[in-house]
């Protein structure tokens, strides 16, 4: 049994362009400027606001795909990932985030995980056999932790 789901974090797309579009905005304005003397700091500006687009565009989705051996999380187009083994995971279960957890990539100290997500609240939390924590945020939890479970009890 195979799985692959691809949730659409449609906040973070609007953020994305709400922020492409004042960028936008910000250079069509500074270019209507009389050139300044360095035009070192216009290059700095556009390879930052370049940068910041990217950045923000890569947590735009999460993709889940579970195979015969591996877990694989992706955020957007692939800079972001992690994958599990399968064997080394020892639960898997439905959980809802609380809602300060935020989304993104996450580091957690109390209770002590790692969260993945790109919307809403729900995940599936996954323990592996080191003692460490997972959060995997995913829209068909009920389905994720089956497709987990299914695969590590065989």
């Amino acid at each position: 049994m195979n799985y692959k789901h691809t949730q659409i974090g449609y906040l973070m797309l609007i953020v994305t362009l709400a922020v492409l579009v004042l960028f936008v905005w910000t250079y069509i304005t500074a270019s209507a400027e009389p050139p300044s003397y360095y035009s070192g700091t216009n290059f700095a500006f556009t390879a930052i606001m370049v940068l910041i687009l990217f950045i923000l565009a890569s947590f735009a989705s999460l993709q889940v795909i579970i195979d015969e051996k591996y877990l694989r999380i992706k955020f957007g187009y692939g800079i972001f990932r992690k994958k599990f083994l399968l064997n080394e995971i020892k639960s898997a279960k439905t959980v809802k985030n609380h809602w300060c957890y935020g989304w993104g990539i996450r580091r957690w100290f109390w209770p002590k995980m790692w969260i993945y997500n790109v919307s809403g609240f729900d995940a599936v939390e996954i323990k592996l056999k080191n003692g460490k924590t997972y959060r995997i945020g995913t829209d068909e939890p009920k389905k994720l932790e089956e497709a987990i479970l299914h695969l590590i009890k065989q």
